[in-house]
């Protein structure tokens, strides 16, 4: 607790200067952090190759070993990254509503960082450059807390970006790395209510929920992704064999990668051999219902193939009688992250869009459009599943808070 109260502390004293920080000062230290990472290509990935190798000689899944592996094209996306956000309008400071009171105050409710922002996140080292811009630009001192797996990897980009941001005039622990090994400094940064903001954590059920439930400090939660796609009696097949085959295989091991397939009954015999023989090829393991299962190769879905965010090349698959009873899957068995109709049916996509409760509904898109940088955002924090305070994909206003300015002359009560 001393160690993370200490680095905590820190935080805090750069977060006073980062909020007094010109655009142009924090995105010339953006620039210098995302030319800084692609100088540092080399000892960058060779950190991370040690950590692939240790992964991989513990037996760790090859979805995770994907998420945690860094190339020259992902180091060079992750300093994109950080350019893309300094090409981004600052939020600090803007004006969300203001107006002149009747007894001639001013009032103005402006946004203000929320000061100190802490996140735990498994595996994937490139959140380490992302959440550093998107707090950096947002005004935020950020503490990151990444996973032993990824230790050696977020060491040296850590490294990187701190003497980047030094070197432009701020403070190096506006960006700092949780110290120390095993759970304990993760639980120590959930408690430190009064030094940190906010913690936000990115990973897996397990760990969202962890955090969730054991934090004193405010949490953004940041959810799993059952996410389905449905493909309606209306829908052009063509199209949805696309997005499906998108959803699925782009990069599966995300939390915006399709897990459960719905399909309409009007359309099953057309369309199931279609989409299983696309799937089977692209290395898909099907988990289908009787209708499905009649096909080779789809194995039985079970109870918990519903609920399943597989993060590999698998989907679970089912036959449906009409929009009503797709809803109603989608209602039992959804994270709340993202969901997708194919339709050529106005009435279809519209009852679809009002009925799903989540994050992000699409329309005749792929799911793997849920996505900050997608969306025009920059490279996001995380997507939030929950309804408080912010909901979708994290930019840089939802890393903000308000506060009101309220200016008299002379104003008394």
């Amino acid at each position: 607790m001393n160690e993370v109260e200490s680095v905590a502390r820190r935080a805090r004293a750069a977060s006073v200067d980062l909020a007094l920080a010109t655009r142009a000062t924090k995105d010339a230290a953006l620039h210098a952090m995302a030319d800084a990472l692609e100088a540092a290509t080399g000892s960058i990935r060779e950190a991370n190759a040690a950590d692939v190798d240790a992964a991989r000689a513990a037996g760790t899944p090859e979805a995770i070993i994907d998420r945690l592996r860094l190339d020259e094209d992902r180091v060079r996306g992750m300093a994109d990254g950080l350019r893309d956000v300094a090409g981004l309008a600052d939020p600090v400071g803007e004006v969300v509503r203001g107006s002149t009171l009747a007894n001639g105050l001013e009032l103005r409710q402006v946004r203000v960082p929320f000061g100190v922002v802490g996140i735990i996140y498994e595996a994937r080292p490139n959140v380490t450059a992302d959440a550093a811009g998107i707090c950096l630009k947002s005004g935020n001192a950020v503490l990151l807390r990444g996973s032993s797996s990824a230790l050696r990897s977020n060491t040296e980009i850590v490294r990187v970006l701190r003497e980047a941001a030094e070197a432009s005039g701020l403070p190096a622990d506006v960006v700092q790395l949780v110290p120390g090994e095993g759970h304990d400094p993760a639980k120590a940064l959930m408690r430190a209510r009064g030094l940190v903001d906010v913690l936000i954590p990115r990973g897996g059920a397990g760990l969202i929920r962890s955090v969730v439930e054991e934090s004193t400090v405010p949490v953004i939660e940041t959810g799993v992704g059952n996410c389905h796609v449905y493909v309606d009696r209306d829908a052009d097949l063509d199209q949805a064999l696309a997005i499906v085959l998108n959803a699925k295989t782009h990069r599966p091991s995300v939390c915006n990668a399709a897990e459960s397939l719905l399909v309409h009954a009007d359309v099953a015999d057309e369309f199931l051999p279609r989409v299983v023989t696309a799937l089977q090829d692209a290395g898909v393991t099907v988990h289908g219902d009787d209708r499905f299962g009649a096909l080779d190769g789809v194995v039985p879905a079970t109870d918990e193939d519903w609920d399943r965010e597989y993060l590999a090349l698998d989907i679970a698959a089912a036959v449906v009688p009409d929009l009503d009873a797709a809803l109603a899957h989608i209602r039992t068995h959804s994270s709340g992250h993202s969901e997708a109709i194919v339709t050529r049916s106005q009435q279809a996509a519209r009852r679809f869009t009002a009925a799903v409760d989540a994050a992000a509904v699409l329309v005749n898109a792929s799911t793997r459009f849920t996505d900050g940088g997608e969306f025009g955002f920059g490279a996001e924090i995380g997507i939030s599943t929950q309804k408080l305070h912010a909901r979708g994909p994290m930019g840089l206003p939802e890393m903000t808070s308000t506060k009101y300015v309220v200016t008299g002359e002379g104003h008394v009560r």
